[in-house]
C-alpha cells in the first residue's frame, strides 16, 4: 500500500469519524431540543426582607436557599414598589421600558373604562387593580407594559400557565392578555389569573376547567377577602390599617392566602400534571407564579408599634406574616415531595418584589432629630379624628403641601372633584393638617380646569418612600426651581430628573439623571420629570432590619412602608432550587428581579420578544451547566454623584454592574464632603 493511499485511507476514516461524531452530536442536540422542558414555579413573597429569613421563623425559605442557590447579592428595581417590580418580574425589563414607574402614576389622561361615564375614573390610578390594568391596556395599545410577559409567551409555547395571588401584580404577569370585552367585563382570553377579585364582577373569569377542578376539590370559586372573617374595624381583620383610636391589625392574611395555596395545590397542580387521556398526546410542562400578599400586607397595617419606631415592623404581628408566607411556600414544596416525578423536573425560584422599613412621619435620623419642613408645623385640630396624632408629624401629601407653599402654587386634591369652583379638583387650603390631599396625590397650579390634569403646572403621584412629579407643560424653569426646593427639604434622600431637562448637569444641581436608575427607556407611558426618594436611616448602624423610611402616604408612624432607594428595600430575598440549578451554591454576583425572566426563558428554551433595551441577564453562574460570572465585576461597587447645589448638597447613587445590567443599592442626598451613603 502506497503511503499516499494509506494517507487517503486515514483521512477518509477521520472524515467518517468526524461525520459520525457530528451526526451523533446533532442527534443529541435534536433530542435535547425536543426533550420536554422542565416545569417552573415562581414564588413571590411580597415585601420580604432577606434578613427576615431565619430557620426559626421561615424554615421553608431557609432550607430552599441553603440547599439550592442562594442569591446573596439580590436586588429589586427602583422605585421599590410592588407593580414596578411586578413589571420587571413579568417581562425581564426595567421600568424605563415597562412604564410601570410606581404603584401610583399619572397616565397623562383621565383614566376610565372605555364604556364609563366621564365622572368615573382616576387622574392618579393605583395599579394594584385588575380593572385599572385593563383601563391602562385600553389606552396603551392593548398592553401598557409595551413588553411581552414570560407567562403569556410560555402559554403560547404550549405550557400550562397560571398566576395566583395578590391583586394587581398577579394579573400583571399575564398583562398582555387583559382587555375589556364588549359586555363590560375583563376578558383574560383564557389566561388563568386567580387573585382577590376572583369570582366577582371586578375580577377575571375562571376558565371552565379550572372552575370544575376547584369545585371537585371542594374549594369556593370566589376569593375570600382579607378580613379573616372579622368585621371591617376589627384588629383581627388583616385589611384594617387603623384609625384615630386603633393602631392597626394584629393578624396576618391567613384565610385568603390559605384559599390561594389550596387552589394551587389542590386544583391547578393536579390539573396540570394529570396524564393526558390520549396516550399519543404529550404531557405539557407548566409555569406557575404564586404571589404571596404576606408579609407586605401585614407589615403595612400592623398595630404593634403605634406612633413609635420600635418595634416597628419587627413585632409579633409581622412575625405571623413571615410564618404565613413560609407556610404557603411549605405547602407547595410538600406537594412536590409527594409527587417525586414532578419534583425531579421542576425548578422553584423564590423572590420578593422589595424589602421594607418602618415608617417615620417625623424623625429624620437615628438621633431623633425631627423635620423642620413647613408641612410638619401646620396646626392640628385635635377634635378632628382625621388629624394626625402628634406634634410635628408630617401629614399625608406633605410633599404637595410643601411644594405648593414654597413655589406659590395652589394645591388641588387629585382624588376629589370640585363642584363649587372653576377648578375641577377640590382645592386644599394650606392652613392646617386637617386639610390635606386625601390620597396624598395632588395637582399644583393657579387652577386646574381640565379633567386630565394637562393644565396643572405640577402633578404629584404619591406612593410612600418615593413620589413621582410630572410637569405637563415641560416647564424647564419650574423644574429647576422645584429641584432647588426639593434639595432644601430635610426629608429628601435623593433626586432624579428626566435627562431631557438636564442636558447640562448644572441645570439640575443636586439631582442625577433618571437614566442613572433605569427610568429612561422605550415606554409609551408618560415618564415623570422627577422621581424623589425620601430620607432613610437605621436605628442600629449596619442593621438592615432597623431601617426607618420617611413616607408620604396615609399610614402612621410605626407602621411599614417601602419605595425608597435604601439597601434594606432594594435587598430582597432570592433563591432557586431544582434540576437546572446548582446545589448548596452561594451566588455573590449581583442578581435581581430584572434577571428572572431571562434566566427562566433560558431554562425553558423560550426566546422572549423585546421592544426595549433595558433587559436583565441570564444567571449562568447559578446554573448546573453554566459558566461563572465575571469575578472582576461580580462584586464591584460604583458611585455616581450629581453636580452639587450652591449649598454643596448632592445626590449620591451607589450601584453595581454586571454584563451591562445595573443593580441599584442605595442613594442619599448629602453634603459636599460626603461621597457615600451610611
Amino acid at each position: 500500500m502506497s503511503p499516499l493511499y494509506a494517507s487517503s485511507r486515514v483521512a477518509s476514516a477521520c472524515l467518517l469519524a468526524s461525520l459520525f461524531a457530528a451526526g451523533a452530536a446533532s442527534a443529541q442536540s435534536t433530542e435535547k431540543s425536543q426533550a420536554r422542558p422542565h416545569n417552573v414555579i415562581i414564588f413571590v413573597a411580597d415585601g420580604l426582607r432577606r434578613n427576615s429569613v431565619t430557620p426559626e421563623t421561615m424554615p421553608a425559605f431557609y432550607k430552599l436557599r441553603s440547599e439550592g442557590v442562594d442569591f446573596q447579592n439580590s436586588h429589586s428595581v427602583f422605585p421599590t414598589f410592588t407593580t414596578a417590580n411586578a413589571s420587571a418580574i413579568a417581562t425581564g425589563h426595567g421600568l424605563g421600558d415597562t412604564g410601570d414607574y410606581s404603584n401610583v402614576i399619572w397616565p397623562g389622561t383621565w383614566l376610565a373604562r372605555p364604556d364609563a361615564v366621564t365622572g368615573a375614573g382616576f387622574i392618579t390610578p393605583f395599579l394594584e387593580n385588575d380593572e385599572i390594568l385593563a383601563d391602562m391596556n385600553a389606552i396603551f395599545n392593548g398592553n401598557y407594559l409595551g413588553e411581552r410577559t414570560l407567562l403569556s409567551v410560555a402559554r403560547e409555547h404550549g405550557f400550562h400557565v397560571a398566576s395566583v395571588g395578590k391583586l394587581g401584580p398577579t394579573a400583571i404577569q399575564q398583562n398582555d392578555s387583559l382587555a375589556w370585552d364588549p359586555t363590560g367585563f375583563i376578558d383574560s382570553k383564557g389566561a388563568i389569573v386567580i387573585d382577590d377579585a376572583t369570582g366577582t364582577d371586578a375580577g377575571l373569569a375562571l376558565p371552565i376547567d379550572v372552575q370544575e377542578a376547584m369545585e371537585a376539590a371542594g374549594l369556593p370559586t370566589q376569593a375570600p377577602t382579607r378580613s379573616n372573617g372579622y368585621p371591617e374595624g376589627s384588629k383581627w381583620n388583616n385589611g384594617f390599617s387603623g384609625d384615630a383610636k386603633n393602631p392597626g391589625t394584629l393578624q396576618a392574611n391567613f384565610t385568603q392566602q390559605q384559599w390561594m395555596i389550596d387552589v394551587t395545590t389542590k386544583a391547578l397542580l393536579p390539573m396540570f400534571t394529570k396524564a393526558p387521556s390520549d396516550p399519543a398526546e404529550k404531557e405539557a410542562p407548566f409555569v406557575i407564579l404564586f404571589w404571596s400578599r404576606d408579609p407586605d400586607a401585614t407589615q403595612h397595617n400592623q398595630g404593634d408599634s403605634p406612633l413609635a419606631l420600635t418595634p416597628g415592623i419587627n413585632g409579633p404581628t409581622s412575625a405571623l406574616a413571615l410564618k404565613n408566607a413560609d407556610h404557603c411556600l411549605g405547602e407547595l414544596l410538600a406537594w412536590l415531595d409527594r409527587h417525586p416525578a414532578v419534583k425531579a423536573n421542576t425548578d422553584v425560584l423564590v423572590t420578593s418584589d422589595h424589602g421594607f422599613a418602618t415608617i417615620s412621619r417625623r424623625e429624620i435620623d437615628a438621633t431623633g432629630a425631627t423635620t423642620s419642613a413647613p408641612a410638619a408645623n401646620l396646626q392640628d385640630d385635635v377634635a378632628n379624628p382625621l388629624a394626625h396624632d402628634q406634634e410635628h408629624m408630617l401629614p399625608t401629601g406633605f410633599l404637595a403641601l410643601d411644594l405648593g407653599a414654597q413655589l406659590g402654587l395652589h394645591v388641588f386634591d387629585a382624588a376629589k372633584r370640585s363642584t363649587t369652583t372653576a377648578s375641577v379638583y377640590e382645592q386644599v387650603p394650606l392652613t392646617d393638617k386637617v386639610h390635606f390631599p386625601s390620597s396624598g396625590s395632588a395637582l399644583l397650579g393657579d387652577k386646574v380646569t381640565r379633567l386630565d390634569g394637562q393644565d396643572a403646572k405640577i402633578l404629584i403621584a404619591t406612593n410612600g418612600g418615593s413620589d413621582l412629579l410630572y410637569f405637563p407643560a415641560g416647564d424647564t424653569a419650574l423644574i429647576k426651581d422645584t429641584v432647588a426646593v426639593l434639595a432644601s427639604m430635610d426629608y429628601v434622600g435623593g433626586i432624579f430628573v428626566d435627562d431631557k431637562y438636564c442636558a447640562d448637569p448644572s441645570v439640575c444641581a443636586g439631582a442625577l439623571p433618571m437614566s442613572a436608575v433605569g427610568l429612561v427607556g422605550h415606554s409609551n407611558v408618560p415618564r415623570p420629570a422627577i422621581a424623589v426618594a425620601f430620607k432613610h436611616f437605621y436605628l442600629e448602624p449596619g442593621n438592615l432590619q432597623s431601617g426607618i423610611q420617611l413616607s408620604d402616604n396615609a399610614l402612621k408612624e410605626g407602621q411599614g412602608m417601602h419605595g425608597g432607594l435604601a439597601r434594606d428595600q432594594t435587598f430582597n430575598n432570592m433563591a432557586a432550587i431544582g434540576p437546572d440549578f446548582r446545589q448548596h451554591f452561594a451566588d455573590n454576583a449581583p442578581f435581581g428581579n430584572i434577571d428572572l425572566v431571562p434566566t427562566i426563558a433560558h431554562i425553558l428554551g423560550i426566546e422572549m420578544p423585546s421592544a426595549g433595551a433595558l433587559k436583565g441577564r441570564v444567571a449562568t453562574e447559578a446554573l448546573k451547566e453554566g459558566k461563572p460570572a465575571e469575578s472582576k465585576s461580580a462584586g464591584e461597587h460604583k458611585t455616581l454623584e450629581s453636580t452639587p447645589t450652591t449649598e454643596g448638597l448632592h445626590t449620591v447613587l451607589e450601584y453595581q454592574e454586571l454584563n451591562g445590567v445595573k443593580y441599584y443599592d442605595q442613594a442619599c442626598l448629602v453634603a459636599k464632603d460626603t461621597h457615600t451613603c451610611k
